[in-house]
């Protein structure tokens, strides 16, 4: 019975992370789509290509709202035993010391996830993320291909009679500024580093200079079209671990290693309140009121420490000052959160 107990407990306190991660982490990449998205005219291309990519960025979002996670997640849990009264054969059958052990396992599992996530999977999948959304932002200032035809303001004009993962073929370009008109059996789309490169395969170059056409034929063209605000990739924080950004030599990105290091200190915190609260017996009104309570002094907790950072980065105090007052920030959670669970 107490066996059973304690696995049943645990199975549906993952249960829930799982239900918390999957419905914030979901809204958080329908707004990462729209985000990228050009939603003038290119709603429909590329559409595939968005969505994969945004699945990139999703891990790094899991870290900084990982305590908000494992505090709902206890929350429902709680909220269904006490649903359902299984929460007093629970009390009846078993104590704190029961799970203690079990729970301390957990902790350690969760602990070791999350920081596996946020040092080094979410590093990669960002890294990957931004060089792809790089690739799709570039792409978007191309202009849609519709109806066989797309333009590059100022550029050129071209007409295809089909494309098919960004080649164009039978193609026919006019490019505006050298008054040139090429028709090719195909094409390809290529974003450098700097640049966009169309390039032009078996065809034939048609120059107007000084009232005189010269055609040439060619295998391969290249044309390369510039200063067309092409984005670049800079490196922001969340391309580094937190070692990486305790030896980088901005200071905002020092500071928001100290702040990854607070989160591990929250998170475990929360992880241990967890197995109060998913014992806790009360009212279901005076029990939605205790979650609120708890979940909003969380909220002010990370708004009070986003703060903090902000007055490290602008130089207003130092490391240790830091530290301490974030610390202290986290002991008034935990004692009114402790209060409340009493």
């Amino acid at each position: 019975m107490v066996g059973g107990a304690k696995y049943y407990i645990i199975f549906n306190f993952f249960k829930y992370i799982l239900i918390s991660i999957f419905i914030f982490i979901g809204l958080i990449w329908v707004s990462q789509i729209l985000r990228v998205l050009d939603l003038q005219n290119t709603i429909s291309f590329q559409i595939l290509d968005v969505i994969k990519t945004t699945i990139l960025v999703l891990p790094s979002f899991i870290s900084p709202i990982s305590s908000f996670l494992l505090l709902l997640a206890s929350f429902f849990l709680n909220y269904k035993l006490n649903s359902s009264n299984e929460i007093i054969i629970f009390k009846q059958y078993l104590k704190l010391n029961d799970l203690k052990y079990l729970f301390l396992i957990i902790i350690a599992i969760i602990f070791v996830l999350n920081f596996l996530n946020k040092e080094f999977f979410s590093v990669s999948a960002y890294h990957k993320y931004k060089i792809k959304e790089l690739e799709l932002r570039n792409n978007l200032k191309l202009g849609n291909p519709n109806k066989n035809e797309f333009y590059i303001d100022g550029e050129l004009n071209i007409f295809f009679r089909s494309n098919n993962n960004g080649v164009f073929f039978d193609v026919e370009a006019l490019f505006l500024r050298e008054s040139q008109l090429i028709k090719s059996q195909y094409a390809e789309l290529e974003i450098s580093k700097k640049d966009f490169n169309l390039i032009f395969y078996n065809g034939e170059r048609l120059s107007l200079k000084s009232e005189e056409i010269t055609k040439t034929n060619f295998k391969k063209f290249i044309y390369n079209i510039q200063n067309k605000e092409i984005e670049k990739l800079y490196f922001d924080k969340e391309h580094y671990n937190t070692f990486e950004l305790f030896n980088h030599n901005e200071r905002e990105f020092i500071g928001h290693g100290y702040n990854r290091i607070f989160q591990y200190f929250v998170n475990l915190c929360i992880l241990v309140l967890s197995l109060k609260i998913i014992f806790m017996y009360r009212f279901k009104k005076v029990l939605i009121n205790n979650f609120i309570i708890i979940f909003t002094f969380l909220l002010i907790l990370q708004i009070f420490n986003s703060y903090l950072i902000y007055l490290f980065n602008n130089n207003y105090f130092e490391t240790i000052a830091y530290f301490v007052l974030s610390l202290l920030n986290l002991l008034i959670f935990i004692l009114i959160a402790l209060r409340i669970l009493r």
